[in-house]
C-alpha cells in the first residue's frame, strides 16, 4: 500500500470525532471485539463505545490505554491518526480494518444514521 493511501486511510491530521470515530472503530475490528466485549474488557458501557464510534464523543483515556497496553496501539493514532509509531504488524492489519471502518461509515452516513462527526478533510479514493 502507498504512503498516501496510508495517509488517506489513517485521516493523519484530521483530529474530529468523525475521524477518531474511524479509527476506534479500525482498532476494535483488529483486536476481534465486538462493542459489548470492549466495554467489558474497559469497564465502561457498551453506550460510551457506541457513541465514540458514531462520533458522538472522543475515544476516552481508559478505551486508548486498553488499545495501547493490550494490542500496542497507541493514542497517536486514535487522536491524529499518526501510524508511523506502530508497530509493522500492526501497521499491517490495522489499514484493512480502516478500509472496512470507512466503508461502513459511509453506509451509515448514506442510509442518514451517522452523527455529524465535524468538519475534515476530503478522502482520497481507498481503492
Amino acid at each position: 500500500m502507498q504512503l498516501d493511501q496510508k495517509i488517506a486511510l489513517a485521516m493523519t491530521g484530521d483530529d474530529s470525532k468523525k475521524a477518531q470515530a474511524i479509527r476506534l472503530r479500525a482498532a476494535r475490528m483488529l483486536a476481534g471485539l465486538g462493542q459489548e466485549e470492549l466495554a467489558r474488557q474497559v469497564g465502561v458501557g457498551k453506550s460510551a463505545i457506541s457513541n465514540m464510534e458514531l462520533a458522538v464523543s472522543y475515544p476516552s483515556l481508559p478505551v486508548m490505554r486498553y488499545f495501547y497496553r493490550g494490542h500496542r496501539v497507541d493514542f497517536n493514532f486514535f487522536m491524529n491518526g499518526d501510524f508511523a509509531q506502530l508497530p509493522g504488524d500492526v501497521q499491517e492489519q490495522i489499514f484493512p480494518q480502516l478500509d472496512a471502518a470507512h466503508s461502513e461509515w459511509d453506509r451509515r452516513e448514506g442510509s442518514g444514521r451517522a452523527r455529524d462527526g465535524g468538519p475534515s478533510a476530503p478522502r482520497k479514493s481507498r481503492k
